[in-house]
């Protein structure tokens, strides 16, 4: 059996509805990224206007890169660091307090590698609230970070995090259980 790249180049994969709105989406993506570093809340606002749920206090850079703004929800009080990529095909859902340092790479789109065609997937993504995603870290599709955990740089998530774990390495590995001091 060979691949069948035709067919899935040929397959319309999402409706004309989401064609418009990623069109739009590339003029709001100009103001977004044009932005003054300080400028959250006006990106909160841009990204609320193009179906984002985005709560109060959250600050995102301008550097960011956000696929689909619709598929966005960040809890209050999170951030999300300088030249993050939000790929976001499926459902990514943020936390509370959560911190996504810079250049971390959350990927909720992949393609059934299993199927000729390579369709495109679009599972979600959940990163439980109090988190800290570290610099330069991958988040696989379908991944779960629960509450509290902690993934430490360049770490490589293809498994879900139970919450207050700390994990690091490339596959990720349990460390040790997160205690915060009081």
């Amino acid at each position: 059996m060979e691949l069948n790249i035709a067919e899935n180049r040929n397959h319309l994969n999402y409706s004309k509805w989401i064609y418009v709105k990623r069109i739009l989406w590339t003029f709001g993506k100009f103001f977004f990224r044009n932005s003054p570093r300080i400028a959250f809340g006006y990106r909160n606002t841009i990204l609320r206007l193009f179906g984002a749920k985005i709560g109060k206090h959250v600050h995102i850079y301008s550097s960011t890169v956000i696929w689909f703004p619709w598929n966005l929800e960040i809890g209050d009080w999170s951030a999300i660091g300088e030249e993050t990529l939000i790929y976001n095909l499926g459902k990514v859902t943020i936390g509370e307090k959560a911190t996504i340092s810079h250049r971390v790479h959350v990927c909720a789109g992949t393609h059934d590698y299993t199927d000729p065609a390579l369709p495109l997937l679009r599972p979600e993504i959940r990163i439980g609230n109090q988190t800290w995603i570290c610099a330069n870290t991958f988040i696989g599709p379908d991944i779960e970070i629960g509450e509290g955990a902690v993934i430490g740089a360049g770490t490589v998530m293809v498994k879900d995090a139970e919450p207050w774990g700390v994990y690091a390495g490339n596959p990720a590995k349990y460390i040790k259980k997160r205690i915060l001091k009081k």
